[in-house]
């Protein structure tokens, strides 16, 4: 079985689910405003498009992501923004035809990634495992850009330990990105799962120490909701530093919504 197998179902079950938000909208309601600045719906699917689309470049054709990785280096702070404008504009059953298409094509590229290989992006080059684990963070995050513009409340599942470990794994990353030096004590880590068992990571002795939801951790490190509304506590003043800039996701820091 491939190594990423695991992750990529995951990936499938996410989409899928998100899929069922969307399919049946009618085409004035891609238009609904979702709480990222500028983003409708609609902007939020061809967003998705767009970086799967680009993933499976980097997985299938170096030479064609290296392409797009030169044009976004023209525009680093708004090629993110003006793919989905231009995606956004496509009838609401083509783009959802493309997107399912395109993701398809994504996933099960993954599975054909040698163990070892890594696959390029904008940051830095991530194995088959990795590159779904992202492509599921961002998956979950925007699903519930999507979800809250419809009202809809998504019951957490046991896919966000893939989203909660990413987290975890981007805390040297979160404070490189606001200049600040990285903690050079270990973390531990402990949350509760939607199942009520517990995930952990980082010793268990480690003097700085998170811990709470594990739903909230992964809203927080995506900055889909404000600390204040999450149970999420620190213990420790690097741990208590990390929750006020966390970020699961590439490029500059507070641009959780885009």
């Amino acid at each position: 079985m491939a190594a990423a197998a695991p992750v990529v179902a995951d990936l499938r079950a996410e989409s899928d689910d998100l899929d069922t938000l969307v399919a049946d909208l009618p085409a004035d309601r891609w238009a609904l405003a979702t709480p990222a600045a500028g983003w409708t719906i609609a902007h939020q699917i061809a967003h998705l498009l767009w970086t799967d689309r680009v993933a499976l470049l980097s997985v299938t054709d170096e030479a064609g992501f290296n392409v797009v990785l030169g044009d976004a280096a023209q525009d680093p702070a708004g090629f993110v923004d003006r793919a989905a404008e231009d995606l956004a504009v496509t009838d609401p059953p083509e783009l959802l035809a493309d997107w399912r298409a395109t993701r398809r094509l994504l996933h099960d590229a993954l599975l054909t990634v040698e163990e070892g290989r890594k696959l390029p992006w904008f940051g830095p080059p991530m194995s088959a495992p990795s590159m779904a684990t992202a492509r599921l963070m961002e998956t979950w995050a925007h699903g519930l850009d999507v979800a809250d513009a419809l009202g809809v409340r998504r019951p957490p599942t046991a896919r966000l330990r893939s989203v909660a470990h990413i987290g975890v794994r981007t805390r040297d990353f979160a404070f490189a990105v606001h200049g600040l030096p990285a903690p050079t004590a270990p973390f531990h880590v402990e949350l509760r799962a939607p199942d009520g068992s517990l995930w952990t990571w980082g010793p268990e002795a480690a003097a700085q120490r998170v811990s709470g939801s594990a739903e909230d951790f992964c809203l927080l490190v995506t900055q889909r909701r404000p600390r204040a509304e999450l149970d999420v506590t620190a213990v420790g003043p690097d741990a208590e530093r990390w929750l006020t800039i966390a970020q699961a996701f590439a490029g500059p820091p507070g641009q959780g919504r885009g």
